[in-house]
């Protein structure tokens, strides 16, 4: 087992990455580029770990930041919920004084799973915590010739159990970062360099020819359709927007108008402006101008097919129930999904407006 490690390392030493997390043993470092990468590309998450970085660059400058300007540093990683976990951790540690030093405290911290938790102590403190993340699923089941699905009970103990047998417990840093960079570089999801690979002489899948079947999922992710008809309603130079709030997508990210149907109703105009009076209320005459329709956005659980319209209403309309009233050029200041950004910029751009 212990040559399985070697290999791992000896390959890393050749081919790591030069990354700006890796150069330091700061835990608030770390665990910020960990959180970061959670369903994010390398390439992507670095230029926000940076900017990042910059404006908090220790745990009490982020704890102290209000919300809304965190979110808007986060703006456009995804997965807003990480950086709301990320926040509230933050706080909990500048009031505890400092950064947690054990396994234990760190798998508390608010959005901290087990994989991540060992990923900071591994890296920090030199624990002997193995990471186990899609690339380890991968990696092991292919030289393993593990079918069990990754994501039963049994299947997650017993790659847990593998990880912890094959970790070098002298050198768990190193070790969990050469495994990590070797399923992101070299045992790819897709067409895998195998004759390359210096594991190909002990890799059971790929003398079975199982390479491109494993590793092996039992449940497949379920999607939802959901329609948005976005209204950019402008009224001189203020336009209306609202944070969303409660358990849906973009948890306190900030949108226009925004009427949800069980359908797409743009064949269906009177259905769409009987709901959008009942929205504007005392407004009769209504024109809207459609900006883009039938756009398409994918998330990991659901696709949103959105429809975009400009909505112009007198200088002297000063309130929508639920939504706030805010001058255009200030749009830019408030965090949005990246749909609604989208949005936003078909808008303004064309007249030279910051967003």
């Amino acid at each position: 087992m212990s040559n399985f490690a070697d290999k791992l390392i000896d390959w890393y030493e050749e081919n790591k990455r030069d990354l700006p997390w890796r150069d330091t043993k700061d835990p608030y470092r770390i665990w910020i580029s960990e959180i970061i990468l959670q369903q994010t590309r390398v390439a992507q998450g670095y230029g926000y770990f940076v900017r990042f970085m910059e404006r908090f660059p220790d745990v009490f400058s982020l704890a102290e930041a209000e919300e809304d300007e965190v979110m808007k540093y986060w703006q456009g990683l995804g997965y807003y919920s990480r950086v709301r976990n990320l926040h509230a951790a933050a706080r909990s540690i500048a009031d505890a004084g400092a950064f947690p030093t054990t396994y234990e405290g760190v798998l508390a911290l608010k959005g901290v799973g087990e994989y991540t938790a060992a990923a900071i102590c591994s890296f920090a403190y030199d624990m002997p915590k193995a990471v186990v993340d899609g690339n380890v699923y991968r990696i092991l089941s292919r030289w393993l010739g593990l079918d069990i699905p990754i994501d039963s009970t049994l299947g997650k103990k017993q790659f847990a159990q593998a990880a912890e047998e094959l970790l070098d417990k002298s050198r768990p840093a190193l070790y969990n970062q050469a495994i990590m960079d070797f399923g992101a570089l070299q045992c790819t999801p897709a067409s895998p360099d195998c004759q390359a690979c210096p594991l190909a002489d002990s890799c059971v899948a790929l003398a079975q020819g199982k390479v491109d079947i494993l590793p092996v999922k039992q449940h497949k992710t379920k999607v939802s359709n959901r329609f948005f008809n976005y209204i950019y309603v402008r009224t001189g130079e203020y336009t209306f927007i609202r944070k969303r709030t409660g358990n849906d997508i973009w948890k306190n990210l900030y949108e226009p108008v925004l009427i949800e149907t069980e359908a797409d109703l743009t064949e269906n105009a009177e259905a769409f402006a009987e709901k959008l009076h009942g929205v504007l209320k005392k407004h009769a005459d209504i024109f809207l101008k459609p900006v883009k329709l039938g756009v398409k956005h994918v998330l990991s659980h659901r696709v949103i097919h959105a429809n975009f319209y400009e909505l112009v209403l007198p200088e002297d309309f000063d309130a929508l129930e639920g939504y706030q009233k805010v001058p255009i050029e200030e749009l830019h200041k408030f965090a949005v999904s990246n749909l609604v950004y989208q949005f936003f910029s078909l808008i303004l751009e064309p007249n030279n407006q910051k967003m």
